[in-house]
């Protein structure tokens, strides 16, 4: 049901049976409502239907709304029309507008703003669908009663004609792709057996990939296999070891759906495991379409490929968190791949959780839904342990691949080279000559995190932000990673003129400077979002690794997704102590899982693999317990930490923020906040508030940070709350503060 929360505010219902046709639409504003308007002048109210785009005036601008209803009656006496319809076919079918609804009530989020999230950028400026629709040739009426062996004295018309027999209607592109010429094509319309019309458009060719074939399962495998049915609506978290054949399971998955005339849709973390993803499916499955959806399309191209799944002609759609509103008519079966990643949760904006989205869109469209990695969330291993979801496990690696050997490598008052232990630069090198393959794990990229003056004791910090400025020796500026401010590099203090300045830390620059010094014999290829930022670096700079020729891999967390490189046998961790003392509650969970999946680069091919992890701290409790018992003990003692503390997963829990230059002013409005909320709800058992208090970076872009955090027991109880404060809080007048909930907040930062 849509809700019913004084969406429209005061005002006397205004009976419209002169124009019983009101466009209620879901207009790109940050409130919490929808907009009735007129239609269009001159329109044929035939031609509308919800989720349609329409140009709307609004406060002086003209902006694109997606249509959500029709309605006889307006609570408002004066309404304007719509300025012009732009598609004749609606976007968003009734599944994708209730799917949409569900997640702006759950996120408190305004209707607009999420239905501008769920489109492309080319269509969220307006440009109409059509402008990609192709030319398909079909078989005309004559063309379908021939014989498939009609044409046999001209072999090329007849492979066509079995084409389109077989597999229907082709598009331009496809046929092309197929190596179908023009020449042939007019002979068989010449004979009136085929015709084009207009159709959808069709996703972007991908590059070539050789085909291959299937490799045997093995006895897990098809056990996790058998276990999942591609008929029915259920959630399975397939927790599997590094390197124990998770994307075989995914590709089985995804045979079996398009077998059933189903659409597959998979989400990955990061854009850089697209392409790699892409090719291994496209090897696979090199008759489907696939469609690709991520930030780094040019707009057009990820505008085609969104219309293609919409409109059912992408057989596959793989996608970063954005592809989980993608329109699926066919759809059937959702996997998220490596689900514990934080890159699934929208940090600003509409803060959604793709992952979480993912359950409630197989469960509205009654198809599995499978969450794979190999370092479970907290959320997803509570659910499964708890009985809610299904627990599938692959415990041993695939093929002859064998777990790696995991050494601690205490750094406390040693001699450190550039942040590298001298044991862990003599396995290095030693790994390096027996023509093998070298991961180094720092993660922090630049020279340094931090340029400090040994004179007076100056820092280098960020203007605007509580942060140090990172040093980057080779661009010759210092840069905040926050707020992305930057300055020259300095030769002297600015505040006492020495030139005694160091560089304090190290950074993937600074290690890289070191290992090509220390192994010239040797590629270091540096993978961190400075080497990465054009389209397709990832892929190119990993492509030597993949060659299997000695080199050393060097960058951050970029590294640890998903990247398979069999000649990887060595993995040095230069500090796993970074997690281990935060203030932030999450933080040991993501240490734990972002060691493991680095662990895992190591060994995943014949050779044998090793791990050195360089720690200050090696008797940390944590640690140890990681190291020695392995990702699923070391979760599961965090759930029972959480369970003492009452934090989530045990407990639903949101922020309301709040961010303002005045720091006064966003600490005031928190305050009322709270008070609002404890007058509806008071504290108790159920029901507990913290704060306000100064996010973890308290101030970033210039503008002073602070959240309440409220827990519930149950969700049931938290969702309306959160509704009555929105309603309030859209109330506020300060132009200059800046308020947001984040439901199932993910950082305190």
């Amino acid at each position: 049901m849509r809700p019913s929360i004084q969406q429209y505010g005061e005002g006397q219902l205004a009976n419209r049976g002169a124009n019983p046709a009101i466009l209620r639409l879901a207009v790109p504003v940050p409130l919490r409502r929808l907009f009735d308007y007129l239609p269009p002048e001159g329109a044929d109210p035939a031609a509308l239907a919800p989720g349609q785009r329409l140009w709307v005036p609004f406060g002086g601008r003209k902006l694109v709304a997606v249509l959500v209803d029709i309605v006889a009656e307006s609570p408002l006496a004066e309404l304007k029309p719509a300025l012009e319809l732009i598609d004749r076919q609606p976007l968003f079918d009734g599944a994708g507008r209730d799917f949409l609804q569900w997640a702006a009530d759950y996120y408190q989020a305004p209707a607009g703003e999420l239905y501008a999230a769920a489109l492309p950028v080319a269509l969220r400026k307006g440009k109409p669908a059509d402008h990609w629709a192709e030319q398909w040739l079909q078989l005309t009426t004559e063309g379908k009663g021939l014989p498939e062996t009609a044409l046999a004295r001209a072999p090329k018309q007849q492979a066509l004609l079995q084409l389109l027999l077989q597999k229907g209607p082709n598009s331009r592109t496809q046929l092309k792709a197929l190596k179908h010429s023009l020449p042939v094509i007019r002979a068989l319309a010449d004979r009136g057996l085929v015709e084009w019309v207009a159709g959808p458009t069709v996703p972007p060719p991908l590059p070539d990939a050789e085909p291959t074939p299937p490799p045997a399962l093995n006895d897990e495998q098809r056990q996790v296999l058998e276990a999942i049915d591609a008929e029915r609506f259920s959630v399975s978290l397939l927790e599997g070891t590094t390197g124990s054949g998770k994307t075989e399971v995914y590709l089985r998955l995804m045979e079996r759906v398009l077998a059933m005339g189903r659409q597959a849709l998979l989400l990955v973390p990061e854009i850089g495991l697209t392409p790699q993803t892409l090719r291994r499916i496209a090897a696979r499955f090199p008759e489907r379409s696939i469609a690709a959806l991520h930030s780094g399309l040019a707009d057009g191209e990820r505008a085609q490929a969104w219309l293609a799944a919409a409109a059912g002609q992408a057989d596959i759609v793989i996608g970063t968190r954005s592809a989980i509103f993608t329109p699926l008519p066919r759809l059937g079966a959702v996997i998220v791949d490596e689900e514990h990643d934080g890159s699934f949760k929208q940090q600003d904006g509409v803060r959604y959780s793709a992952r979480d989205l993912a359950a409630v869109l197989g469960r509205n469209a009654g198809v599995p839904v499978l969450l794979g990695t190999a370092t479970p969330s907290l959320e997803s291993l509570h659910n499964a342990l708890s009985g809610r979801y299904r627990h599938l496990r692959l415990r041993n690696r695939a093929g002859d691949a064998r777990p790696p050997e995991i050494s601690v490598v205490p750094t406390l008052g040693q001699q450190l080279d550039e942040g590298f232990a001298p044991q862990s630069l003599r396995h290095i090198g030693e790994t390096l000559q027996r023509g093998e393959q070298v991961l180094v794990f720092i993660n922090r990229r630049g020279y340094a995190p931090a340029l400090a003056c040994d004179d007076c004791g100056w820092l280098a910090d960020c203007p605007h932000c509580s942060s140090k400025l990172t040093m980057h020796r080779r661009q010759r500026h210092l840069r905040c990673h926050h707020c992305d401010y930057r300055r020259p590099l300095v030769n002297s203090c600015p505040q006492c003129h020495s030139r005694a300045l160091s560089a304090l830390g190290g950074g993937t620059e600074r290690s890289e400077e070191l290992l090509a010094q220390r192994f010239a014999d040797y590629p270091v290829i540096r993978v961190d979002r400075d080497t990465t930022a054009s389209k397709r670096a990832l892929d190119r700079l990993l492509a030597p690794a993949r060659d299997g020729e000695p080199c050393l891999l060097l960058g951050t967390q970029m590294l640890a997704k998903g990247h398979h490189l069999p000649r990887v046998t060595l993995v040095v961790i230069q500090d796993a102590d970074g997690g281990l003392f935060s203030a932030d509650f999450r933080a040991p969970e993501r240490t734990g899982q972002l060691l493991e999946q680095v662990a895992g680069r190591a060994g995943r091919g014949d050779l044998a693999g090793r791990v050195l992890v360089q720690s200050r701290y090696p008797e940390h409790p944590l640690l140890q317990l990681l190291l020695e018992k392995g990702y699923g003990a070391f979760a599961r003692q965090l759930l029972r930490d959480r369970t003492v503390a009452q934090l989530p997963p045990l407990r639903a829990m949101a922020l309301v923020r709040a961010e303002c230059e005045e720091p006064r002013w966003a600490e005031e409005f928190l305050q009322t906040a709270r008070a609002q909320m404890e007058a509806l709800a008071p504290p108790s058992p159920e029901l507990a508030y913290l704060g306000p208090v100064p996010a973890l970076l308290e101030r970033k872009s210039g503008r002073f940070r602070f959240y309440v955090q409220v827990t519930a027991e149950k969700r049931g109880v938290l969702l309306p709350l959160l509704a009555r404060l929105c309603q309030w809080a859209e109330g506020n007048r300060n132009r200059r503060l800046r308020w947001a909930v984040d439901m199932d907040a993910q950082e305190l930062s």
